[in-house]
This record gives structure tokens, C-alpha cells and sequence, in this order.
């Protein structure tokens, strides 16, 4: 696997765990996973059901570009700028079991 799909995986991978911690806190479980659809849902837009970890990881190194946006418009809650690269992170990780070349 290319060193760039490793280096993307290690971060979904540590994002998925801070968000997991920061979904404990009261209260702010229900933004996060509104957040987390969001991005989710945009996600298979751009990427569609059939695609590699390659391609996701491309589409990783452009999110800071549109993850911002998609929050801001579809599930801006107080804080939301602090987490939104665990959002981003957790979405992919989430995502990316969904790759035709997906090992764990």
C-alpha cells in the first residue's frame, strides 16, 4: 500500500479515536454525529459506492477545502470549528471500510 494511504489511514484512524472520546462528552454526541453525517453524505457524492483507498485518500488531501463548508451549511453547532478535523477524520475512517481494497 502507498505511503500516502498509510499516512491518510493512521490519521482516520486517530480521528476516529478523539471523536469517540469527544462523543462522551455531555452533551455533544448529537452534534458530532450530525457532523459527522454531513460529511458522510458528501463524501459519497464526490467518491461514490465503488472506490479504492487511493481514491479516498486523494479526496482526503482536498476536504479542508469542502468539509468547512458542508458543516457550516448542514450541521453548524456551537464549538463546531474546534472538532471539525476529528469530524473529517472519523467520516473517512468510517467511509473507508467501504473500499474495494479494504483490509483492517
Amino acid at each position: 500500500m502507498a505511503a500516502d494511504v498509510e499516512s491518510a489511514r493512521r490519521d482516520w484512524e486517530e480521528a476516529q479515536r478523539q471523536f469517540e472520546h469527544e462523543a462522551r462528552t455531555p452533551g455533544r454526541s448529537e452534534a458530532l454525529v450530525r457532523q459527522l453525517e454531513a460529511v458522510s453524505a458528501e463524501l459519497r457524492k464526490r467518491v461514490g459506492s465503488r472506490f479504492t483507498l487511493s481514491e479516498l485518500a486523494r479526496e482526503y488531501h482536498d476536504a479542508d477545502r469542502w468539509v468547512r463548508d458542508v458543516v457550516s451549511e448542514r450541521a453548524a453547532a456551537p464549538g463546531w470549528t474546534r472538532t471539525l478535523s476529528l469530524v473529517e477524520g472519523a467520516a473517512f475512517h468510517a467511509y473507508s471500510r467501504g473500499a474495494q481494497d479494504y483490509t483492517p
